[in-house]
């Protein structure tokens, strides 16, 4: 018997329908609290924009039809009283769409304001195709009606605010059958590759192929492995304006972006299955480093950011990166991994020390990748102990680096600075029992009720053994039933969706983890992965979670989530299996 393919069931309400390397999905227009009525082509170039209105209609009314919404990682289907369609990735850039007695409407997402903004509408003689042209992405989205008829059309050519589309209805068969292409300029009249049923075969086989490369350690005891390998494949696009290479966006929701840590995690789970992509993703925002060595704080196809940065974990992650790779790294390629994180390393010593500052210090809360917590409160400029510990372990990868490529000198001057930044970390913001934050202006220290006070515990054995214990007791504290809060909830600061100030994060999950696992703290270490991943597997792969509910908040499809999730299931799977 052939096993089935098809993968997991998800609601597309959550998590978008798409394909590896697209710059599309099917999805509601969703923003961070808004939510469309009607699924839409929503494109990730040049922004988020939803381009097209997909509405099945009532054959009875003209109306749109109630239907139900299904989705597995090959096919997308709205089913009603009034039939049926379905939707089906033919490659990145091409859907197929037919239908069962229900007509589909294909319209431009919103009226166009102006002749010069929105999307333009035109039926293309040479194809006999309709194709909408849309500002706002730059591209060109192309149907070619494949069976069936077109029952009405309308304003092609219009300017202004007229309402544009195509409604394909079934022919004497009752069936139609259409494919949505996005282009740039022009391209050959489109003619199918093959049957709508092999394009859904196609695409279910991709999926499954990759999940059992990613995750092939999967059981019945991580049920939510193969969701989580979905969220990545289906977010990762193909290169294309400033995304140099393959690149995992963070979702395709709104948060279609790579940002400069979270691309860390995407490699992590990546790396032994796919070893090219996770080799990408860790040097994406490297291909963007500006010429202080600093690292953009986020990349897109139209946009590179660099008003913020976030923080030097990429030594942290370099170190597992290299290790979860089943191929050792080449020369040459750690050579030029070396350069960069050495530049990224002295943007840290030099244009983040203060004069004769022992510590580097962040500028904003944005710097740390947590961006309103509330060790931010008194002062955003500060010297911080998760800052030190991150460059500590940072330094130290620079030391292993340079010993394998056999620079002495180099191994000398990195465990030199390594050594200097622990002990000014220790000496400076150790009071005894907790870390404070220092003020860079100021100089006022204070402590918080936040995680990133706790996070030195990254440090794991490096740290002295009362240090590790106190980190250890204090981060037991923020344990809810869900995982680690980043603000105690006993906290007056803590707020339930408050961002940094309250919800569960995957990344600081994933690093208190580690260290604490590698601290020697096992039994505590254990129960932050458990707990972590007994949340996704209840509520899914969101952006964070209510640490006292569990409920996923924000963007509800949020790869470094997925990541830390697969991230956390392999490691307690190998565990097991010892």
């Amino acid at each position: 018997m052939t096993a089935d393919r098809s993968g997991p069931a998800f609601s597309v309400q959550d998590i978008p329908f798409s394909t590896h390397g697209s710059w599309f999905g099917i999805s509601p227009v969703l923003a961070e609290r808004t939510r469309a009525e009607d699924l839409h082509l929503v494109s990730h170039q040049n922004g988020m924009h939803a381009v097209l209105s997909l509405v099945p209609l009532d054959p009875a009314t003209g109306e749109r039809a109630e239907t139900l919404v299904e989705a597995t990682p090959g096919l997308l289907s709205w089913t009603g009283a009034a039939g049926r369609v379905e939707l089906a990735y033919e490659t990145p850039d091409t859907v197929r769409l037919r239908g069962a007695g229900a007509p589909l409407r294909i319209s431009a997402a919103a009226p166009t304001l102006t002749p010069f903004s929105g999307t333009y509408f035109y039926r293309e003689p040479a194809a006999d195709a309709y194709v909408f042209t849309s500002y706002e992405t730059g591209r060109r989205y192309r149907i070619t009606l494949l069976s069936g008829t077109v029952a009405q059309v309308s304003g092609s050519q219009a300017l202004g605010s007229a309402d544009r589309g195509v409604t394909v209805a079934p022919g004497t068969d009752g069936a139609w059958e259409i494919a949505v292409e996005e282009l740039d300029t022009a391209r050959p009249a489109y003619v199918p590759a093959a049957a709508f049923a092999k394009v859904v075969e196609a695409a279910r086989n991709a999926f499954a192929d990759f999940a059992d490369t990613v995750a092939p350690w999967r059981s019945a005891a991580t049920p939510a492995a193969e969701l989580a390998a979905y969220v990545l494949w289906s977010a990762t696009v193909r290169p294309a304006g400033l995304v140099t290479r393959p690149g995992v966006l963070m979702s395709k929701h709104w948060m279609d972006k790579v940002w400069s840590w979270d691309h860390c995690f995407n490699a992590l789970a990546l790396a032994p299955g796919c070893p090219e992509l996770a080799w990408d993703q860790f040097q994406l925002p490297f291909d963007h480093q500006d010429e202080t060595g600093a690292l953009p704080d986020s990349v897109t196809h139209s946009e590179v950011l660099h008003n913020f940065v976030k923080p030097p974990i990429h030594g942290w992650t370099f170190g597992h990166l290299r290790r979860r790779l089943r191929t050792p790294v080449g020369r040459a390629e750690l050579t030029g991994t070396y350069d960069r994180l050495v530049r990224w390393t002295e943007f840290w010593l030099t244009a983040r020390r203060a004069p004769d500052a022992a510590l580097p210090h962040y500028q904003h809360g944005n710097d740390s990748g947590w961006d309103n917590a509330t060790t931010f409160d008194p002062e955003r400029v500060v010297v911080t102990a998760d800052l030190a510990a991150f460059l500590t372990l940072q330094l130290r990868e620079l030391a292993d680096l340079a010993e394998q490529l056999e620079r002495p000198d180099d191994v000398s001057r990195w465990t030199r600075a390594a050594e200097e930044t622990q002990r000014a970390m220790l000496d400076e913001l150790w009071t005894g029992d907790r870390f404070v934050t220092r003020g860079v202006d100021s100089g006022d220290t204070w402590g918080t009720s936040s995680l990133l006070d706790l996070m030195p515990v990254v440090l794991g054995e490096q740290l002295p053994p009362d240090v590790g214990e106190a980190l250890a007791r204090r981060i037991e504290a923020h344990l809810t039933p869900y995982g680690l809060a980043t603000e105690l909830p006993t906290s007056p600061h803590y707020l339930s969706d408050g961002y940094w100030r309250g919800p569960i994060w995957a990344p600081a999950t994933v690093l208190v983890e580690d260290g604490l696992r590698r601290g020697g703290h096992l039994r505590l270490a254990d129960e932050v992965s458990a707990r972590f991943r007994a949340l996704c597997e209840q509520h899914g792969f969101a952006e964070n979670f209510d640490a006292l509910t569990g409920t996923g908040l924000r963007d509800r499809a949020y790869t470094w989530t997925a990541a830390a999730y697969l991230l956390l299931a392999e490691a307690h799977a190998r565990r097991e299996d010892r």
